[in-house]
């Protein structure tokens, strides 16, 4: 089940459509070095999550195929109620393809990929987009 709080994070239109030259080890660095650096207070409330990188949404994800870049699917903190226990992980999916399809600088995509996971993050939390920008996470 995917929150229905926000839609999924997808790309700017400023950006051109060429591949940038990064490899999978280093994308997943950066995903880990988002996750490496969030606070405290998030790490804290952080519950039955996991963080994948996929190389392209399905057509399922993205059904009109405007490059989605992250998606949360579960039940986001705010959510739950008494009765969640025994759930799936939810999942946090940050996918490379259209990251690198967006043709960023190394430093750009990086911190395109930082936004990405910051706002699943959210989703996964339950902070609406105002929140996110007050925490500069947009």
């Amino acid at each position: 089940m995917t929150s229905p709080s926000r839609p999924p994070h997808r790309p700017p239109r400023r950006h051109a459509r060429r591949p940038a030259r990064i490899g999978r080890d280093t994308f997943e660095r950066w995903v880990d070095e988002t996750l490496a650096e969030l606070p405290d207070w998030v790490v804290a409330q952080i519950d039955n999550l996991q963080v994948v990188v996929e190389d392209w949404p399905t057509e399922e994800d993205d059904p009109d195929g405007t490059g989605l870049l992250g998606l949360y699917s579960g039940i986001s903190l705010l959510e739950r109620g008494v009765d969640y226990f025994g759930a799936m992980p939810d999942t946090i999916t940050v996918f490379m393809g259209p990251h690198l399809a967006m043709g960023l600088s190394p430093d750009g995509l990086r911190a395109e990929v930082r936004r990405t996971v910051l706002h699943e993050m959210g989703h996964h939390l339950g902070i609406d987009d105002a929140r996110l920008h007050e925490l500069g996470w947009d």
